[in-house]
């Protein structure tokens, strides 16, 4: 019985055991066991298995019925009694005190009931036990042997022993113990490795190799049922004969029950525990259930989950194989949406699920504006408020709900709305001939301002700064302003103008021109009329042979002309004297 004390009534064979550690009773427990056998009847405790922190755990058995009876164990004073208690009366008193234990709680207690003329019924854990006599009457024999991996302690022979003294039978010598040993070679199609010296704690300083062995075609199945290795020690598996092999699983401290698969036939297990001083109540050991099973090389079939399918990357489920999983629309995956077919043909996760979803996504924050949510989730039922900035209005739903579908995720009562300006912007008025504005751009909102300048040369006209002011529609203050040409820097050009105009050097430079050009002029009028005068004066002869007759050849030409002055066959003179 696992519970925290009570009462057994007619015992005739059990076991007492330790709380399972994190349970209700808490980690500060009182047990009381009370064994009643039947009349006429004695009770014998076997100690199978005792863990007890030295200075916050305490474990007593009195014979009798009461905590008023004698005691006979007491572990802050006795060691554990290798032959077992038997009481002296028909019941036994065991209670069990912890107080907040640094180290695991281990007690496994098998009590038995027998006759008062004959002795107990011997017990061997991890072994068998055979008699000449099934009652274990005064001069029955006992015989002892061990399971595979397990040896004899102490070691035979004898390997026996036998009951003795008919008026108040005893067996002549304890029972033995089965405890595993350090290594081996194991070939059975099941067993079990136990840690050295199983079910005492192994000691520091071992270095323990075992050797599995299967049939050809198949391969091995290992379930770690105990395992609690202490601190700096390590267990480690490897994938084949021997330590050479790859690495399948190194193990260390206390480990949850799992399963390891081997790619063959063939397992070896090591244990490796440094020297040094032992620690009590830790480094319990190992128990490591193993077994053939089938050799294949593919991963065990995965169903596809319920309100999904799964595709797989191959159509055998060999090593590599990669399974991707979906969920139907309104559905979300628990789990990792790829599995791998790994090295020992086990899955690299456990297969997904698909859960219906019951959450709306998140509609998003909005521009200009605020929000309020009931529940940062959004499941179903849940709220979205809305609110805008001043100077803007809300343009669609205030208020958004999130509701369930009978298909697909679940929605929004209404689109996200947005936030509007009260007021129409105010269009880019222009840049100004010879100027130029600060953060151009197409529209201003109300309360924004622009800012202008002019270039060099060139003066500003108008208001510097014009802001946008609110309204239906919205106005700039004033027009925006001109750019011009600066008058005091032009009225100083014209005077430097002037001033090389009228200078004396100047002017007399243009005279000096002047009379260059006039005088070979004036000399060659001169020259000519001189000779003029010559030539006609004083020879009576003209120079150009203006005068005198010229005879024509008359032209006559038809003319549709009526004007005689233009008829060409009339023949005339013409003289002509200067």
């Amino acid at each position: 019985m696992a519970s925290c004390g009570g009462t057994i009534h007619n015992a005739t064979l059990g076991r007492i055991v330790s709380p399972e550690p994190g349970g209700a009773v808490g980690p500060n427990l009182t047990c009381r066991w009370v064994i009643e056998a039947a009349e006429g009847r004695r009770l014998h405790l076997h100690f199978e298995r005792v863990s007890l922190d030295e200075d916050n755990d305490r474990l007593m058995v009195r014979s009798g019925g009461s905590p008023l009876s004698p005691v006979i164990y007491d572990s802050d004073m006795d060691d554990v009694p290798e032959r077992g208690l038997i009481s002296d009366a028909q019941s036994l008193y065991v209670e069990l005190l912890s107080e907040t234990p640094a180290n695991p709680l281990l007690l496994s207690l098998r009590f038995e009931a027998f006759e008062e003329d004959r002795c107990f019924a011997p017990f061997l854990a991890h072994g068998n036990v055979t008699t000449t006599d099934p009652e274990y009457r005064p001069g029955a024999l006992a015989t002892f042997s061990c399971l595979p991996g397990y040896a004899l302690e102490p070691p035979g022979p004898p390997n026996a022993i036998e009951c003795v003294d008919p008026t108040e039978p005893h067996w002549n010598d304890t029972e033995p113990a089965c405890k595993a040993m350090c290594g081996g070679e194991l070939s059975e199609p099941a067993g079990v490795v136990l840690s050295p010296d199983w079910p005492q704690s192994y000691s520091p300083g071992q270095d323990c190799v075992w050797g599995v062995h299967v049939q050809e075609e198949k391969r091995i199945l290992l379930q770690v049922e105990i395992l609690n290795v202490r601190e700096g020690d390590m267990l480690t598996l490897f994938d084949g004969d021997g330590p050479s092999a790859r690495v399948l699983a190194q193990l260390r401290g206390p480990q949850p029950r799992r399963r390891l698969l081997s790619s063959g036939p063939d397992l070896t297990l090591q244990i490796q525990a440094p020297p040094g001083p032992p620690n009590p109540g830790l480094g319990q050991g190992f128990v490591l259930h193993f077994k053939e099973v089938p050799r294949n090389d593919t991963c065990p079939e995965l169903p596809p989950p319920e309100w999904g399918w799964r595709t797989a990357s191959h159509g055998d489920l060999i090593r590599g194989t990669v399974l991707t999983y979906q969920c139907e629309p309104g559905y979300e995956l628990l789990g990792s949406d790829i599995l791998t077919c790994q090295w020992d043909l086990s899955w690299s996760a456990a297969p997904p699920a698909c859960q219906k979803i019951m959450t709306c996504a998140d509609p998003g924050e909005i521009a200009n504006g605020h929000r309020t949510a009931s529940d940062a989730g959004f499941p179903v039922g849940s709220h979205v408020q809305y609110r805008c900035l001043p100077g803007y209005s809300l343009e669609g739903a205030a208020m958004l709900t999130c509701y369930s579908r009978d298909t697909g995720t679940p929605k929004w009562s209404d689109r996200v709305p947005k936030c509007a300006l009260k007021y129409e912007p105010c269009l880019n008025p222009g840049v100004p001939e010879n100027g130029y504005q600060t953060l151009y751009k197409h529209h201003y909102q109300a309360g924004e301002s622009l800012r202008f300048f002019c270039y060099e040369g060139f003066e500003l006209i108008g208001e510097v700064t014009i802001t946008c002011v609110p309204g239906h529609p919205s106005q700039w203050t004033s027009q925006p302003p001109l750019c011009k040409v600066a008058y005091e820097e032009l009225l100083d050009n014209r005077k430097l103008e002037v001033t090389q105009t009228t200078d004396p050097s100047r002017q007399l430079e243009g005279g000096n021109l002047a009379l260059a050009i006039l005088l070979p002029l004036g000399l060659v009028i001169v020259l000519g009329s001189g000779v003029y005068i010559y030539y006609t004066k004083l020879q009576g002869k003209s120079l150009f042979g203006f005068s005198g007759s010229h005879s024509y050849s008359p032209i006559t030409v038809e003319s549709d002309f009526s004007n005689p002055l233009y008829e060409a066959g009339d023949t005339r003179e013409y003289e002509v004297s200067i």
